[in-house]
């Protein structure tokens, strides 16, 4: 409340973006959004760089699985960054939206800011699956008080590296940002940067050489679901970041030489639960697993299972 009156002519998006870059301190230390202030604390607040104009409509091909005049749930495939930023200013989900939703007089929501028309969540650019979309100002806040509120069911697939110990567990560990790697995230208790994560997963298949799981968050923290399975000693597969691999080619499996069986993380947001913006309605959306992480699936089952 304070950033809000302090500096009214920024929107409660913008300066909750500002907190999460860390452009916020007091008396020299990162802020959280919930930190109340005392008589006396000194706030810094360093003003980000204003956001480019918006994305370019994009004749990309795009998999809908549900339109409305309130909402759009998208299949979004591997390797696709979902709004522009430095370095991905081209081929986003948001560009890709913008060509398909807003011709002929349709719209999307700008409440998430220029560079993110319509966007209310967010996957990672190599995770594959379900993302929803708001069309209206209205159903992005009405859908993104669900994500607040923890009242959406979020389920993924992944394949990992390794073998859990439990068929099923759940694991509840804070995530902050990496001491070192500043692209990376890492468990960290009691640090300024981090927040409550909770994570459930279920054993589905054991291989010899990895397992697919069923993943549910119970919080939607940055790299979650990579982060904690990495922290039990099963991080997912071919993920580059946080398993030191970003190649799976045969003789990872001992197989004859051939084409690289995956080149990106194996996790797909599988299904997401969540109420229509509009009516209350109950909705379950699901993707198919994707061609890639069958390929990898196959390939596992071939040397046998655990």
């Amino acid at each position: 409340m304070f950033l809000v009156a302090a500096f009214p002519a920024y929107s409660r998006s913008f300066l909750a973006r500002a907190i999460d870059k860390e452009a916020v301190r007091v008396d020299g230390l990162t802020a959280r959004a919930s930190h109340k202030l005392r008589s006396g604390e000194l706030v810094r607040f360093t003003v980000p760089q204003p956001p480019r104009e918006g994305p370019v409509a994009e004749e990309i091909p795009l998999e809908f699985l549900y339109v409305d005049a309130w909402m759009a749930v998208v299949n979004k495939p591997a390797g696709m960054v979902v709004h522009p930023a430095k370095g991905n200013w081209k081929g986003t989900l948001a560009g890709a939206l913008k060509w398909h939703l807003e011709r002929e007089g349709g719209s999307l929501s700008t409440a998430g800011g220029p560079t993110r028309p319509g966007i209310v969540h967010r996957l990672d650019r190599d995770t594959s699956g379900v993302i929803v979309v708001a069309r209206s100002e209205e159903a992005h806040h009405a859908l993104a008080r669900q994500f607040e509120q923890r009242t959406t069911a979020k389920t993924y697939l992944a394949i990992t590296q390794g073998t859990p110990r439990f068929d099923r567990d759940e694991i509840d560990m804070p995530i902050g940002i990496h001491p070192y790697q500043r692209e990376k995230m890492a468990v960290r208790h009691d640090h300024t940067t981090s927040r409550e994560a909770v994570t459930r997963y279920e054993v589905l298949e054991r291989f010899r050489a990895g397992t697919l799981v069923r993943v549910t968050p119970q919080t939607g923290r940055t790299h979650q679901i990579r982060v904690h399975l990495a922290a039990i000693g099963c991080p997912v597969l071919c993920d580059g970041l946080y398993s030191g691999r970003t190649l799976i080619e045969p003789g990872f499996l001992r197989l004859p030489a051939g084409p690289p069986l995956l080149d990106r993380q194996a996790l797909h947001a599988a299904s997401i639960a969540i109420d229509h913006p509009a009516s209350g309605e109950r909705l379950t959306f699901s993707a198919p697993l994707p061609s890639d992480m069958e390929r990898m699936l196959a390939a596992l089952r071939s040397v046998g299972k655990a």
